[in-house]
């Protein structure tokens, strides 16, 4: 969603944009959340922040665990902003952070799960943009425990998946078309975070690894795959 707001942005400065997008300020799709400042607004998926939540996640599943991998898309610039979120989650929590491996395709997920396994990561944050059935598949190949920002990672196969609702975030959006429409100005409308996150756990997925998710993590859950 993200490299189409700015694909947009660039084609016009002057007529109004709303957006969805996982980091708008980190993009430089708007000046700050309070004060977009240009011809754009909509609504922020919090996607980095919500990368580190997965770390907590994992901590209150795991609460042994010791060093958590991140994998990231080299060719992705939002790679930069989730493993700050990542690396910030893992100095509240008192939890590693290693390895932190970049791929530059499919083709490289495999080599890059045997490296994370290898290093003694007990668990591991994909980055949104690799959420593909290919990654949960390699994920469960190599005994790791993984998780996404992104609804449908869970339902392919990865172990959660915590982000903002979908549905609801464009429905949240379409507020900000009706003011468009009224006149309003997108520089003075400050961008909205979500109003609703959901939890996903497959329980299917946990059988597999011989993980027992805890009772009490799964009635926290909004959706168990099972």
């Amino acid at each position: 969603m993200t490299p189409c707001a700015l694909a947009a942005q660039k084609a016009t400065r002057d007529i109004p944009l709303v957006i969805v997008s996982g980091d708008p300020v980190g993009s430089g799709l708007v000046a700050t959340m309070a004060r977009p400042g240009g011809n754009v607004t909509g609504v922020s998926l919090m996607g980095a922040e919500m990368h580190g939540k997965c770390v907590e996640l994992f901590r209150d599943i795991f609460p042994s665990v010791r060093r958590i991998a991140v994998l990231l898309n080299n060719e992705d610039p939002f790679s930069k902003p989730i493993l700050e979120q990542v690396q910030l989650a893992g100095r509240a929590t008192g939890i590693e952070i290693a390895p932190s491996v970049k791929v530059r395709g499919q083709d490289e997920i495999d080599t890059a799960f045997a490296a994370i396994k290898e290093a003694g990561a007990g668990a591991v944050v994909v980055q949104g943009s690799l959420t593909t059935k290919a990654v949960a598949e390699f994920a469960l190949k190599h005994g790791l425990p993984a998780a996404a920002q992104t609804r449908s990672f869970a339902e392919v196969g990865g172990l959660i998946s915590y982000g903002a609702d979908g549905p609801q975030v464009f429905r949240q959006s379409t507020a900000f078309v009706t003011k468009v429409l009224r006149g309003g100005n997108p520089a003075d409308m400050p961008v909205e975070q979500p109003t609703k996150f959901e939890l996903v756990v497959n329980l299917r997925t946990a059988k597999a690894l011989g993980i027992t998710i805890p009772e009490s993590f799964l009635l926290r859950a909004d959706e168990v795959i099972e």
